[in-house]
């Protein structure tokens, strides 16, 4: 029997609940407070950040205010409402750590009943910057598309719907996930949020130039037709359909909302329940029998494809820091994900190219660089087994097979569907040997550079990718790995351009075989020029990767 499910007795005594949610409001703005006079910095931070917020909040209701009358303002905000509801339910998996009372893990000792702790909750959620700005653009929202009697009786219950909608939602979705987000799958998640949000520009970019070739807010009416029926926007649409003389229709749009509003309650105050009464995965982990490794030793999986020796090992080390390391996994997320927007967004607008196929070779060769930065001061393990600079090509060597294990794959891929996208079959085979040039001259670069500037990765903060006082070195490593890159690879450039010139198509298949020997062969060469400067500097690469 838990403390949410023990009953109150004179036995069992309980904390008064009838004052809880003033005291939850005090909490939070105590929380708030005392952030604030942690340091200067944190506190100069919070003011930039309402004084902008602030301002983009007048901006969007002075902009909300001016569609009022425009017969496409309706479209309009049921959208942006959309989007609002949407970023309160995603943002808590992504930045789970900005609010310290998003954990109630942290009550699970207090005498508390579900009912006014959700309540509770759920009124100290409302303080704060997002919960300021939020109130203003559904506020803004309703101003734009209430007209008459009706209307403003509607929006006068739909803003408050809305808002206590997006803030149970955010509740709900970090309640239901608070011990994924305080596990190290979580803190992926945190870091791993620069790839949403490179992802949601590419799509609002590419939404924006399809609203300009269509003519405008037209073409988001079939949308909004559907948006306006889900929870949230449609407490907004309700007050369009009240002021345009559909009661029946308001009603019902508000009761989907009130009727959402109530279920996220529900669904809130079981996973409080569950949360604070079920054993967490460390009890459940210790009362479990020991699991015994399977007979026989053998290597499964991918494990088993490897070669054997050095090669291998190195191999599966270097592919279980992408897994594991979340440093490592959001540099692999990001450059995969852009290596494969970036073509694939040009080429749906009409406006790229069968080479832009190669933008994914580049950001996944760009991996290559400062290899021995996610070792850390682990690394330390990894030259104690390098004595000879034969040592050390074959550790880059095994490190390398295991970006191109990836690498050259996607980059077929990427190419390929590019080309079907702008129906340009044709340079295919030029742009696939450029990408193979350009990959074999990323990994040479890269390996010299890790040998050469190696600085230190902290593993604290999804943005910081260098050590203090390390910028410089990545920068180094980066900007100059790129010119000599395109240097390297100017002979298959050169070939590729005099193809097209002369209008000799058909010699494009040509530069399939020739990229891949091209690339092969300056690769190998910039990991022979790298392996005896690695043997030479591993002191010197040691103190620079342990400075995380």
């Amino acid at each position: 029997m838990s403390v949410l499910d023990t009953p109150v007795t004179a036995a069992a005594p309980t904390a008064p609940t009838a004052g809880l949610t003033p005291v939850f409001v005090r909490l939070k703005l105590a929380l708030l407070r005392n952030g604030l006079r942690q340091s200067s910095g944190r506190r100069a931070a919070f003011v930039v950040s309402l004084v902008l917020t602030l301002l983009l909040a007048a901006g969007q209701v002075l902009g909300l205010v001016l569609l009022r009358g425009d017969e496409h303002a309706g479209t309009v905000v049921v959208l942006l409402t959309g989007v609002v509801a949407l970023g309160w339910a995603v943002l808590p998996l992504f930045f789970p750590s900005g609010d310290d009372t998003l954990d109630p893990t942290r009550l699970v000792m207090l005498p508390l009943r579900p009912e006014p702790l959700v309540r509770a909750l759920l009124v100290s959620s409302l303080v704060g910057i997002g919960p300021l700005f939020t109130l203003c653009l559904v506020a803004g929202s309703v101003l734009a598309v209430a007209h008459g009697a009706a209307g403003i009786v509607c929006a006068v219950l739909a803003v408050p719907l809305t808002l206590l909608l997006c803030v149970a939602l955010s509740r709900t979705v970090a309640t239901a996930n608070v011990r994924l987000l305080n596990s190290r799958r979580g803190r992926d998640l945190a870091v791993l949020s620069g790839v949403a949000i490179a992802v949601g520009i590419q799509v609002v970019n590419l939404g924006a130039q399809r609203l300009g070739e269509s003519g405008g807010l037209a073409a988001l009416d079939p949308v909004a037709d559907v948006v306006r029926w889900l929870p949230g926007p449609s407490a907004i649409g309700a007050v369009d359909s009240a002021s345009s003389g559909s009661p029946g229709v308001a009603v019902l749009q508000l009761l989907i909302t009130a009727g959402a509003l109530a279920g996220l309650l529900w669904m809130w105050r079981r996973s409080l329940v569950r949360l604070m009464t079920a054993p967490d995965g460390s009890t459940l982990a210790a009362a479990e029998p020991s699991r015994e490794k399977p007979e026989g030793g053998g290597r499964a999986g991918l494990a088993g494809l490897l070669p054997e020796g050095r090669t291998g090992t190195v191999m599966r080390r270097t592919l279980r820091y992408v897994v594991r390391d979340p440093k490592t996994k959001a540099a692999w997320a990001t450059s995969l994900a852009l290596g494969l927007i970036v073509p694939l967004f040009n080429a749906v607008q009409g406006t790229g190219s069968v080479y832009f196929g190669g933008f994914a070779a580049g950001m996944l060769g760009m991996l290559m660089y400062n290899q021995f930065g996610q070792d850390t001061s682990a690394f330390w393990m990894v030259a104690l087994t390098i004595s000879s600079p034969r040592d050390a090509y074959a550790e880059l060597r095994a490190r390398a097979l295991a970006l191109l294990l990836v690498t050259l794959p996607f980059t077929l891929l990427v190419c390929a569907v590019t080309a079907a996208v702008l129906g340009d079959w044709r340079s295919l085979p030029g742009a696939l040997g450029l990408s193979f040039a350009l990959l074999g001259a990323m990994v040479a670069t890269g390996a010299v550079a890790s040998a050469r500037f190696p600085y230190s990765v902290p593993q604290e903060g999804a943005f910081k990718n260098a050590a203090p006082g390390q910028g410089g070195l990545a920068w180094i490593s980066i900007l100059g790995g790129m010119v000599v890159t395109a240097v390297l690879a100017a002979p298959v450039i050169a070939l590729t351009v005099w193809a097209h010139l002369t209008d000799r198509h058909d010699a494009l298949w040509l530069m399939v075989p020739v990229g891949l020997v091209y690339g092969a062969f300056v690769g190998w060469a910039g990991l022979k020029l790298a392996a005896p400067r690695t043997a030479d500097r591993l002191p010197e690469i040691l103190a620079a990767v342990s400075k995380g």
